[in-house]
């Protein structure tokens, strides 16, 4: 009888959570987990084809050691930023992009040296990493924007009465999103 009682509790305690969306809160944070890896695949991406693009580069200017150096820090920098998924907070998001916009900066930078050395603009090699580059800036961007739009989908069923009183029980916590750059919200100034 005292067995029968339990089994009972349980089967109307799995059938409470799981009609009210504890299974579809998992299945959402999953997906923003998911999606976060795709983020992190994409930067990683950026981050692998870094090197044969600065001994690209290096072949033809080789008194460009203080760009080379950065480029290397600063992608040293951002391999070594990671979050958990379980903490992807507004606050750790922040920091991740940070140090991935250090980078970008610091490619930039490494692009500009072309501008001083025109057999480096008509390299093969070189062109094709460009493109590559920027077909991985695309994709990082892309990423990005789905990876806030399943945060978002997340967050706003965690929030949704009555979720909201049992999903932080569970330790089921709103994800940060990806912001824009500080300065972004001003088009930069072209000049002929």
């Amino acid at each position: 009888m005292k067995n029968l009682k339990f089994v009972l509790i349980a089967v109307v305690a799995a059938f409470t959570l799981s009609s009210c969306g504890y299974n579809t809160m998992v299945n959402k944070q999953e997906s923003v987990n998911s999606q976060w890896a795709n983020v992190e695949n994409a930067y990683q991406r950026r981050a692998d084809l870094i090197p044969n693009l600065v001994n690209t580069v290096k072949g033809y200017a080789q008194h460009e050691q203080e760009t080379f150096t950065q480029v290397t820090e600063a992608r040293a920098r951002a391999t070594q930023t990671t979050i958990d998924p379980e903490n992807l907070t507004e606050e750790a998001i922040q920091q991740y992009q940070q140090a991935q916009g250090q980078l970008g900066s610091a490619i930039g930078r490494l692009l500009l040296i072309q501008e001083n050395y025109p057999e480096l603009k008509a390299n093969q090699n070189f062109l094709a990493l460009q493109d590559e580059l920027a077909g991985t800036e695309n994709r990082i961007s892309v990423e990005r924007n789905k990876f806030n739009q399943t945060a978002q989908d997340f967050n706003s069923y965690i929030r949704q009465f009555p979720r909201v009183i049992y999903a932080g029980w569970f330790g089921f916590k709103p994800k940060g999103y990806f912001q824009s750059a500080p300065g972004s919200e001003t088009a930069p100034e072209v000049q002929f």
